[in-house]
Formats: structure tokens, C-alpha cells, sequence
């Protein structure tokens, strides 16, 4: 048989049948040793093979199969540095969730999530969300972020979930497609999501005031089914973006203003740091690139991850599997 995964919670999937049911799964062991360097094989998104097993007194199923994925996003595991965590699969757009203060958003991490989305072949649109909260100089800041990306060719769109403002246009770009929700914790991912459905109930909080940060209350991604034919994939808030399987010479075709001049440079292995007759620096002088991308470009060329979240639902996911076992 086989079905679309809904939802992962470490060991357990959740698998919805082609013929609309969900089935809780376990996978067979050997994915864990294939040489996927990932620490989770199956992630939301996945189409799978499965067979049902009707021993207990409920029904569940064992993965023997995932077919191949179109794409798929990932970033450093958190416990293990040498592997990836893939956070989704099969997506055809990413929605990035910005917000200016509440909690900040830093150019850093964008840039990160936007050079990840770039090497894996995932367009992302720029969703800067809670324009109801904005003072002057919050505007206008987030005003010159989104000029900074539309620039570069980035769509971006300006959404509150409270006063329903850029929902009708968010959700006529989700029509016939599966759709990622990301960003940190506190940016309001299931706040919109509940805007766009609220049948879904999916559960919120509010902002710590005092740290200015989430409180993550999506434990672990999850597609939902919308009714105006679209599929979302909620992910958990993500404190940092770490960086994997890139080599330094390629960095800079992520960057897709860098990548239009990288051929104007003296040298084909040009980093565009030291190197004279750069395209790339001599543009920076310029200001026909933004200083922002360029100081991202330079730390993660220097390895400098910011730090990643630390993962708070590690106990979840082993209380979870206890309880199905």
C-alpha cells in the first residue's frame, strides 16, 4: 500500500492511505542504516510503501519503502554535527514567516534559510506577518527588508492574521499546492494557519516579554489538509539555521545576486573576500548589493552557524513513542 506521512514524532508516522485513512506506522529498521546521513530517514511529505499489520488490537502499518523525493529542506542536526535533519520533503513552496520584534527576525538567519532553500531547489516567499503591531521605525525597518530581498527577486508579502489582511492573497498562492510554514518560534505559523482554517484549532501562545521569544507550540511538523484545496506542512519555530553538505566555492550561487556576476571575476575559484578584480566586492561599493547579504554570505563561508535550537522536544518524542508501544 501506499500513503502520503502527515505527521513524525521520532520512531511513529503518521500515514494517510490513498484511500483518505490514517494509519499510525512504525519503519523497518533497516532505513536507520542505509547510509542516510540524516537523523530522521522518513520525514512529512514522504510518499511510502507500507504494509499493514493487524496482530494488536489496533491496526498499524511498517514502512518498507520511501520513493524518491523531489526535493526536500534540511538543516544541521542539533545533537549530531556531521548530520542533517530533514524538516520536510516534496514541497513546492516555503512560506518564511518574518517578524520585525516580536520576536526579531535577523537578515542572518533569513539569509541561511534562503541559501538551504536555494541547494535543494524549494522557491520561498517572505511572509512578514504582524504589520498590525508595527510603530514607525518598525515599519519602516520592515520596509527596508522587504526592499532588500524584492530586490534581489524574492517575493515578499506583508500579512496579520489578527486584522485578516493578506490572507485572501497567501492563500490563492497555496491553491494545488503542498506549502511549509517556517520560521522562529513566535512568528505566529499556526495563528496563520488557523486565519487560512480555523477549524484546525491548532494551538497558540504569546510572546515571552521577557526574552521576546517563543514558546513552541508545534512540537513536531504536520501537514494539514485545507479545504481550499491546498496542503500546509506546519514546521516547530527554529531558534537558528546550521548549515550542511556545502562546499565553500558554492556558497555564492546560492546568493542569487552573487551569482549573476560571480562570471565578471578575475578568478573562477573567486570566494569574494580577498581576491582582487572581485564583480561581487566591487558591486558592495556600489550598493547594488546589500552589505546584510554579503556579512551572511562571509559567515557562513567562515563556518560561524549561529546557534541552533537546542532540541527542547527530544523528551516528547520519547514520551510519545511510549505511549504507542
Amino acid at each position: 500500500m501506499t500513503g502520503l506521512v502527515y505527521k513524525s514524532t521520532g520512531s511513529w508516522y503518521t500515514v494517510k492511505s490513498e484511500q483518505g485513512d490514517f494509519i499510525e506506522c512504525r519503519m523497518k529498521g533497516k532505513f536507520r542504516i542505509k547510509g542516510i546521513k540524516s537523523t530522521n530517514p522518513i520525514a512529512v511529505g514522504d510518499i511510502v510503501d507500507y504494509e499493514l499489520e493487524e496482530s494488536s488490537d489496533t491496526v498499524t502499518g511498517t514502512i518498507h519503502k520511501i520513493h524518491d523525493r523531489k526535493n526536500y529542506i534540511v538543516r544541521k542536526s542539533v545533537n549530531l554535527s556531521h548530520q542533517m535533519h530533514i524538516i520536510a520533503s516534496n514541497i513546492d513552496r516555503v512560506f518564511l514567516l518574518v517578524t520585525i520584534n516580536n520576536p526579531p527576525t535577523t537578515f542572518n538567519f533569513i539569509d541561511r534559510f534562503l541559501v538551504t532553500a536555494e541547494a535543494y531547489g524549494i522557491g520561498t516567499i517572505l511572509v512578514f506577518n504582524k504589520i498590525d503591531t508595527f510603530d514607525d521605525a518598525t515599519l519602516d525597518e520592515q520596509l527596508y527588508m522587504q526592499h532588500v530581498y524584492q530586490e534581489i527577486g524574492y517575493k515578499c508579502l506583508r500579512v496579520s492574521s489578527t486584522e485578516m489582511k493578506g490572507i485572501e492573497e497567501l492563500k490563492a498562492m497555496m491553491i494545488g499546492k503542498v506549502s511549509m510554514f517556517s520560521g522562529h518560534s513566535g512568528v505566529g505559523k499556526s495563528t496563520l494557519v488557523n486565519a487560512m482554517e480555523p477549524s484546525l484549532h491548532l494551538k497558540t501562545k504569546t510572546i515571552s516579554e521577557a526574552s521576546k521569544q517563543g514558546q513552541h507550540t508545534t512540537t513536531f511538523a504536520e501537514m494539514y489538509d485545507l479545504s481550499f484545496d491546498a496542503k500546509i506542512i506546519d514546521t516547530p519555530g527554529i531558534k537558528g539555521f546550521g548549515i550542511v553538505d556545502m562546499e565553500k566555492e558554492e556558497i555564492s550561487g546560492y546568493f542569487p545576486e552573487f551569482f549573476k556576476l560571480k562570471e565578471q571575476c578575475k578568478f573562477n575559484n573567486c570566494l569574494h573576500k580577498d581576491e582582487p578584480h572581485c564583480a561581487i566586492k566591487a558591486a558592495l561599493e556600489k550598493d547594488e548589493i546589500a552589505w546584510s547579504r554579503y556579512r551572511s554570505y562571509l559567515k557562513i563561508l567562515e563556518g560561524d552557524d549561529e546557534n541552533y535550537r537546542t532540541d527542547i522536544h527530544n523528551e516528547d518524542r520519547i514520551i510519545s513513542d511510549k505511549t504507542r508501544e
